[in-house]
């Protein structure tokens, strides 16, 4: 009797780095010149950038602005609550860090660095600024601490993530006749901390709406599927902006003389529901690509209507659309630059407003919108970033 060792057969060896560059950079002439002239572009193209951001470029606009940009007119006795509020997810944010990791943990360090570099800067500052620079961090890392704790739980945290909100609220619009926290209209809030408002709750109240119109859509009750065909076909029809002019001029005129519903709640509201007959097309897309034998096998294991959809099609559904719902949440965040149509001074608004101050700044626009398309993009980059680190974690695109 014989016995054969058959060879073991093993993935090829992944290739160096020069080996890379010889197979995909210089395997050819052509190649080879390709390469050179584009790298000599890209050197050249950023050389010319970085010698005018540190060297030609005028940032005084944003310098002697950057409490504009970041509130707008808050009071500036009073600047102390969105501070507060900045060290209060800070916080929440190392915790998050221990018990998570993850994305979260690139967030949560990006953040704490971000804020440790900017109390470093050797620029002119006051003491209680530069502090409160240094202290984000610090709580970060006591975050991080308590999140080893047993009292601190997922549920939780959980929980003290959704009472930021409120807290947010109460903390920035305060109480009326207060000493302590007085009440600040919401017509001085501007700048990046309305641009956020604005995002965020668009995008955590668009969701829920946009899963809810959706399964309405796909409901076998006509009187709710028609609703909500119309709803969505409706707002999808016509754009943003008049929406916008509806909640803000129209929606008066329909009112008792005695009510009168805050700017900000209005822009809130209207951006909400646009952004809610978007998702509500991504949701139902998801739904249509799950196939009819899940729905029959939770039948046949016993599962009823509610459990079928809440247990295996919908977490299948969403699986399969983060991408077009984390679209929609960062064309949501661009959106609000829109805003400004009903009277808010967004962080955009606020750049025109800061070029219009001053005579000798009336040049000055590629500083100001650079420094705003910066701020856009690294909200917008760090969405994109979370959607793909999620679907990497979910197995998207694999079997």
């Amino acid at each position: 009797m014989t016995t054969t060792h058959s060879a073991v057969l093993r993935p090829p060896a992944a290739p160096g780095p020069l080996e890379w560059l010889r197979k995909n950079l210089f395997s050819t002439w052509y190649n080879t010149v390709l390469t050179l002239l584009a790298a000599w572009v890209a050197v050249s193209g950023v050389r010319s950038i970085l010698g005018w951001v540190f060297f030609t470029a005028n940032w005084s606009p944003v310098a002697g602005s950057l409490k504009l940009f970041a509130v707008g007119q808050y009071p500036l006795d009073q600047i102390w609550r969105p501070g507060a509020i900045v060290l209060i997810i800070t916080l929440l944010a190392g915790a998050s860090w221990r018990i998570f990791g993850g994305t979260v943990r690139t967030f949560a360090l990006a953040l704490a660095l971000a804020l440790l570099v900017a109390g470093l800067l050797p620029v002119r500052m006051n003491l209680g600024l530069r502090l409160w620079f240094l202290a984000n961090p610090i709580l970060t890392g006591a975050g991080y601490l308590a999140g080893g704790l047993r009292l601190v739980r997922t549920r939780g945290l959980a929980v003290a993530w959704a009472l930021t909100f409120p807290v947010t609220i109460l903390l920035l619009l305060g109480f009326k006749d207060s000493a302590w926290l007085p009440r600040v209209a919401t017509g001085v809030w501007g700048g990046l901390l309305l641009t956020f408002l604005l995002a965020v709750v668009g995008i955590t109240a668009s969701f829920p709406i946009g899963v809810l119109l959706a399964l309405g859509r796909r409901s076998k009750l006509p009187v709710v599927k028609t609703m909500c065909i119309l709803f969505i076909e409706l707002v999808r029809g016509v754009p943003l902006v008049t929406i916008l002019f509806m909640a803000s001029i129209i929606l008066p005129l329909f009112l008792p003389e005695q009510i009168r519903i805050d700017r900000v709640l209005r822009a809130m509201t209207g951006m909400t529901l646009f952004a809610a007959a978007y998702m509500a097309e991504n949701v139902r897309g998801g739904l249509q690509s799950i196939p009819r034998g899940q729905e029959e096998a939770a039948k046949a294991l016993g599962l009823n209507g509610f459990q079928t959809m809440a247990l295996i099609v919908m977490p299948q559904a969403l699986r399969a659309v983060i991408p077009a719902i984390v679209g929609q949440f960062i064309a949501l965040f661009m959106d609000t630059t829109l805003a400004v149509i009903v009277g808010l001074v967004e962080i955009l608004a606020i750049g025109r407003i800061v070029l219009n101050s001053r005579t000798d700044w009336l040049m000055l626009d590629s500083e100001v919108f650079l420094f705003i398309a910066v701020v856009f993009w690294v909200f917008t980059f760090s969405m994109s970033y979370a959607s793909r680190r999620l679907e990497a974690a979910l197995g998207v695109g694999k079997r």
